[in-house]
């Protein structure tokens, strides 16, 4: 059996690094699963903004309240999918006692003040509808897809530039012109102006 000068067999050694190299494997391949975590303001104008938004399993939505007013992230019980942890800000697993509990300025009730934020991770595929408890009723609703993928990525170069209905109808005069002009320069071209001869032939 071949041995290292500290008596280690080669093949004990091979094995060993193999094991490493697994052990490093496993721990890359677990985070690159990490999800990605997008943000959500909740705004002084009573909404979530976007209030729609569209991400994949395993990311995370970080609620920021931008204002100063408090705001509530809860989850509509009927309206997530069947297999999914309900959330709720607050910590409660329920949508009445989330809703029983509130009081504006009581963190523990559910309430997010001001420069604050809750968060939660979105597990499995669907939508999930939420709200606002002190605002529900001026429509502070927002709505989550979990879909395979997440959003679809906007192009990243320029936009085609837009051309306005001004610009299209002067074209149009333009190029109608240019029509016009190309038939008389024919017609010339054609019989030379001699209309004499024209004349005369009838």
């Amino acid at each position: 059996m071949d041995r290292t000068a500290n008596g280690i067999s080669r093949r004990g050694l091979l094995r060993a690094a193999v094991g490493a190299g697994a052990a490093a494997g496993a721990t890359g391949g677990a985070a690159a699963q990490e999800g990605t975590t997008h943000t959500v303001d909740m705004t002084d104008e009573l909404v979530f903004a976007p209030d729609s938004i569209t991400i994949a399993p395993g990311d995370t939505i970080v609620w920021e309240n931008v204002g100063t007013i408090g705001h509530s992230i809860t989850a509509y019980e009927d309206d997530i999918p069947d297999e999914a942890e309900y959330f709720a800000s607050g910590g409660f697993d329920a949508e009445e006692p989330a809703r029983g509990a509130y009081s504006a300025g009581d963190p523990d009730s559910g309430d997010v003040p001001g420069g604050e934020s809750y968060q939660h991770t979105f597990e499995v595929e669907g939508t999930y509808d939420y709200f606002c408890v002190p605002h529900e009723s001026v429509g502070m609703i927002a709505a989550v897809d979990v879909v395979p993928g997440g959003a679809t990525p906007t192009p990243s170069g320029p936009a085609a530039p837009t051309v306005p209905d001004a610009a299209k109808t002067l074209l149009v005069t333009v190029t109608g012109a240019f029509v016009a002009v190309l038939a008389l320069a024919y017609f010339f071209l054609k019989y030379g102006g001699d209309y004499e001869m024209m004349d005369e032939e009838r």
